[in-house]
């Protein structure tokens, strides 16, 4: 058994227990048994349970996508659709351990971070889709509150997509339309363009 094999057993094994009974109600020598390794292997790559977890945070898709690979430039609600389109296609393959994170981030503030990070993050990811795609012809603040709603929205559809029934977060092209229609019907009414995107 290779030292990556184990690490990743062990990962493996205290994401599906931690899914299925909570992080408390988990004691490392049933994530030791699970993974089939000795406890003190689970101790020796992670030194406290809690590291199990940060651990887990790492194994969450990438969000940081490319602008370049998404946007259509002229065309907000096409670029916002790619955007979220490659989101849930990375997000897909994780959804257990999305539902486990975000339900344990209300007790470990490691979660919590790492979850409010990867917020931040994708609030960036929205503004640079929106800005590069609407040729800086919105007002700062409407990408700023564009940018800041639909990172909440892709948030909550992957933190509940697990209640759909579906593999995939449900659609929201809508939603979509909506948002990009509304910022092109303000940046026609003339309010003044970001100055510094």
């Amino acid at each position: 058994m290779t030292d990556d094999s184990a690490k990743e057993r062990i990962l493996c094994a205290a994401e599906e227990l931690f899914a299925e009974s909570g992080f408390e109600a988990t004691p490392t020598s049933r994530i030791a048994e699970r993974a089939g390794v000795p406890k003190g292997l689970v101790h020796y790559y992670f030194r406290r349970k809690s590291d199990l977890l940060a651990a887990l945070v790492d194994r969450l898709p990438d969000e940081r996508i490319e602008p370049a690979a998404v946007v259509v430039p002229g065309d907000l609600a096409g670029s916002l659709r790619r955007l979220v389109g490659e989101l849930d296609r990375r997000f897909t393959g994780s959804l257990g351990l999305s539902h486990l994170l975000w339900r344990e981030a209300d007790t470990h503030h490691v979660v919590r971070d790492a979850l409010s990070e990867r917020f931040q993050q994708l609030v960036r990811l929205m503004r640079s889709v929106i800005v590069a795609a609407a040729g800086g012809r919105l007002a700062g603040a409407d990408i700023d509150n564009a940018s800041g709603l639909l990172a909440r929205a892709v948030t909550h559809r992957h933190a509940t997509a697990r209640h759909t029934g579906d593999d995939r977060p449900a659609e929201f092209d809508g939603e979509l339309t909506f948002v990009a229609n509304a910022l092109s019907a303000r940046a026609a009414k003339g309010n003044p363009p970001a100055s510094a995107v």
